[in-house]
């Protein structure tokens, strides 16, 4: 009895798909009609543009105050005199940041003590007092048998100059 059930289920399927396999031609008008009328239908309305807003017109009133970025307000600038030589000529050991400078020893006594630096080259350069090293303009004030002291000319934030003490000290390594 459970086979009779499931062959007339079975066939029962069968029939309901015969009927989409063997379409005929004549149901595609029904398709092409329905396409033609969403096509004809009106297209939604357009959401409208938005309204532009209007800015209020500014106008500054500030011209006979000082100007806060130019350099030429301040006494500061020209009390200390500080400033980098445009005029000096570069020397070998400012083309490298001071950190990547390392001291490495020294030659001589006494006052006459000259300093050992190795450069990011690998290159051991001599150094005196008077001598520049660094980015920062960094003038040699001593040598040291242990460090070479020397002081660098940073900017102030308000166009002048400050000086810096700086090191570079003998690695131990």
């Amino acid at each position: 009895m459970l086979r009779v059930c499931a062959c007339a289920a079975t066939l029962l399927v069968m029939v309901g798909c015969t009927r989409s396999i063997t379409s005929t031609p004549g149901d595609a008008p029904n398709l092409e009609d329905w396409v033609a009328n969403v096509r004809a239908r009106p297209a939604p309305p357009l959401d409208p543009l938005p309204v532009m807003q209007q800015f209020e017109t500014f106008e500054y009133s500030a011209q006979n105050l000082r100007d806060p970025f130019s350099t030429a307000w301040g006494a500061a600038s020209d009390s200390s005199g500080l400033r980098p030589d445009p005029n000096r000529r570069k020397e070998t050991l400012e083309q490298y940041p001071l950190d990547s400078l390392k001291m490495v020893g020294t030659i001589g006594t006494g006052a006459s003590l000259v300093g050992l630096v190795m450069g990011p080259d690998k290159v051991t350069y001599r150094v005196s007092p008077g001598a520049y090293m660094g980015q920062s303009d960094g003038r040699i004030t001593d040598i040291q048998q242990d460090r070479i002291d020397l002081v660098e000319l940073v900017p102030d934030g308000a166009g002048g100059w400050l000086e810096r003490p700086a090191a570079v000290t003998l690695d131990d390594q």
